[in-house]
């Protein structure tokens, strides 16, 4: 029989097994088309005596990779995919499932509801669905259950982790690892011995690993009982534990019907808008101006100047991203203690068992470390990060120019200072680049890219290119004091010290932010990060400060007793015998008291509520700022920001995509209340003014071809 089907899945004839593939570039998602296809092969198997199963495989790198995310958002179409695997589990002859590449969401789920499964070794399984606020919708909470166990498939849900083919078959969650790379000979090799045995059809539906009762509700129980012990904010991961036991507590059908009375309820949850927008936002950031318009430079070698936290942290994930990294120093006690911060990471990997010894040596023989910058003669990268001062990161730059080669990418980690100034200091402008890390830089995933004046665009595409190969989330920023991330926390931590010396409390500001869903408030932030950075900044800040805004100084009289928080045992909170989590310190209460009093402050109470209105209008305000000024491409690059440097809690989708939410009208109406009492402070972004009187939204700014007037 000669190949058949619709525009995305084709039928073909092998003997007695009907191939279906599936043909969906880029990744095979589960688009109405695919889903129609994939019934209409069905029927065809149905109604075809001579076909004696069907084989199910994907075309392209991937099995199916889930639903289609261009159907976000709009009106469901027909066939629903419950009732394409429902389908698939009721046919009458068995379906195999030959999974390569991804499996992922709903592609898993159409691979549960065959009869049997083998995965190549490149497969990806997973259930991630809780990343973007749901559950798995057509039946994955019902039949992985069945089919691993409570245990197990709750794992893989509320994790929403991928695994590899290895474990899939260690789990039970495919029949067969097949030792090939090609799905299709695989699985009908496969297929073919399955009907020489006379094997049945084999539904999930009916697969006892639920059987044991009195072990499966102690796994739930376990999960339920995990999810009160850290709550996370998040609505699906409760959701998710009450399928599983439907799934224990009730007959298949009845636990579909609830699985699909919960993922509605998901999906009319807030919080899936905003994992959605982060969703999409994270994507959109790789896409700045320059990149597709110019060639990335090519990098087979970088350097590291510094190696303290920051820099043995940048030198992690250059290492980590396969790359030999040459780090300079001041002198050989300082390049010890650089080594010594890099193998400590990799030290901890194999004491954790995430390493082997032999992989940690052979990483570390691509370090190499020099007290002369003439090692870095050859590099292609270069990445500045040594102290936060102009002069000296002058000075290395003077450096740079006079050993790098041209064309080599010459990278400041500033956090704060002037990148066009630091570029302007060199005779090769165009190759002078700002790479933001967060700290720790091999672990955070956001990588502010500065963009000064002269930047040559290629570089500019160099910078995405490296944080692809980083694994790094990056966002484009312009240059001014702070970039987008550290310029908005500056304001917004203004707010929480204005409340502070009002008569809130650190502990309660800290308490109320992190109800609101961070993972930590910002004076456990303060302690964390260490106040003499935010000192050593206002003190830099000094000459600048408009004398009419007010300047609150409980930070700096903490910081004068040299009270820097966790490195120091003592700042906003104590911590005791090196503790890492503090506790409320009665002398900092009286250092504010004393303060409050010195600045003629009567203090008052504030409702947690109200604590977190200023704070995240504060951001907002500051955010429609920085995109007005062109300091963030759009809002949504704001957003990924702040998820992803700063805590803010991912399920919001960002402070832009929160104000969206509770409507702009209200952030001004709030903006406009607490500047009766400071005006100076308290002033109204004129593209949040803008977009309130045509009534549009920060979300409006996001789609191509938008602009602020």
């Amino acid at each position: 029989m000669n190949a058949a089907g619709s525009p995305f899945v084709v039928r073909e004839l092998h003997d007695d097994i009907l191939v279906v593939t599936i043909n969906h570039p880029p990744v095979n998602a589960l688009g109405s088309g695919v889903r129609r296809g994939l019934l209409e092969a069905l029927d065809t198997a149905e109604a075809l005596p001579q076909v004696r199963a069907v084989l199910l495989v994907g075309a392209g790198r991937d099995f199916l990779g889930g639903a289609d995310i261009r159907e976000f958002g709009q009106p469901p179409q027909a066939p629903a995919l419950p009732d394409v695997c429902n389908r698939i589990e009721a046919s009458t002859k068995p379906v195999i499932a030959a999974m390569h590449g991804a499996a992922l969401g709903g592609g898993l789920e159409v691979a549960l509801a065959a009869h049997y499964r083998v995965a190549l070794p490149s497969a990806k399984l997973g259930l991630p669905e809780v990343l973007l606020g749901l559950l798995p919708g057509a039946g994955g909470t019902q039949r992985a259950p069945r089919l691993v166990g409570a245990q197990a498939a709750l794992d893989l849900m509320l994790s929403g982790r991928h695994i590899g083919a290895a474990e899939a078959l260690a789990l039970g969650l495919v029949d067969r690892l097949a030792a090939g790379d090609l799905a299709q000979d695989e699985g009908l090799a496969y297929a073919r011995e399955l009907l020489a045995q006379g094997a049945p059809v084999r539904r999930t539906r009916d697969a006892a690993a639920l059987a044991d009762r009195a072990a499966q509700q102690a796994a739930i129980d376990a999960a339920r009982a995990d999810l009160a012990r850290k709550p996370s904010g998040l609505f699906s991961p409760g959701r998710i534990v009450d399928a599983v036991q439907a799934a224990l507590d009730l007959p298949f059908d009845a636990g579909l019907a609830r699985e699909r009375q919960l993922f509605v309820e998901c999906l009319d949850s807030p919080q899936r808008a905003g994992l959605v927008h982060a969703f999409f936002a994270e994507r959109a950031t790789a896409k700045a101006p320059e990149v597709g318009t110019a060639r990335p430079r090519p990098i087979h070698a970088a350097g590291v100047v510094g190696g303290g936290t920051m820099g043995a942290g940048i030198a992690v994930a250059l290492l980590d991203a396969g790359l030999p990294v040459t780090m300079i120093e001041r002198d050989e006690a300082a390049l010890a203690r650089g080594r010594a911060n890099v193998t400590k990471v990799y030290d901890g990997l194999v004491a954790k068992g995430r390493m082997t010894a032999a992989a940690r040596d052979a990483v570390l023989a691509r370090w190499h470390g020099s007290t002369a910058f003439e090692a870095l003669a050859d590099v292609d990268l270069v990445i500045e990060a040594v102290f936060e001062e102009i002069d000296v990161k002058l000075a290395v730059f003077a450096q740079l120019e006079r050993v790098c080669k041209p064309g080599a990418v010459l990278a400041t980690n500033t956090s704060y200072l002037d990148v066009n100034r630091i570029a302007a200091g060199t005779a090769r402008p165009a190759d002078v680049i700002g790479l933001h890390f967060f700290s720790p830089a091999h672990v955070m995933k956001l990588l502010e890219i500065v963009v000064p004046a002269q930047v040559a665009p290629d570089v500019v595409a160099t910078a995405f290119e490296l944080a692809r190969r980083l694994r790094k989330t990056p966002v484009r920023a312009g240059v001014c004091d702070g970039f987008i991330g550290n310029r908005m926390l500056a304001v917004y931590r203004q707010a929480a010290d204005h409340m502070m010396e009002d008569g809130a409390s650190p502990y309660q500001i800290d308490q109320a932010i992190r109800a609101f869903g961070y993972p930590i408030g910002p004076y456990q932030m303060a302690d964390l990060a260490g106040g003499d950075i935010g000192w050593a900044t206002r003190k830099r800040k000094a000459a600048t400060r408009d004398p009419a805004a007010r300047y609150v100084q409980i930070a700096d009289r903490l910081c004068e007793r040299g009270w820097f928080g966790q490195k120091t045992g003592r700042g906003f909170y104590r911590y005791p015998d090196g503790a890492r989590h503090g506790v409320p310190d009665p002398e900092v209460e009286a250092v504010i008291a004393a303060e409050r009093q010195r600045a003629g402050v009567t203090p008052r109470a504030f409702s947690d509520d109200e604590i977190v209105r200023r704070y995240l209008a504060a951001m907002i305000n500051e955010g429609a700022n920085v995109v007005d000024q062109g300091i963030a491409l759009r809002p949504l690059d704001v957003d990924v920001t702040l998820l992803h440097g700063y805590g803010f809690p991912r399920y919001r989708g960002g402070p832009m995509k929160y104000a969206d939410m509770i409507g702009l009208p209200q952030v001004l109406a709030d903006i406009r209340r607490f500047a009766q009492d400071d005006p100076v402070f308290w002033r109204p972004a004129p593209l949040l003014l803008r977009l309130v009187e045509r009534g549009a939204n920060f979300d409006s700014l996001n789609q191509p071809g938008a602009t602020h007037a």
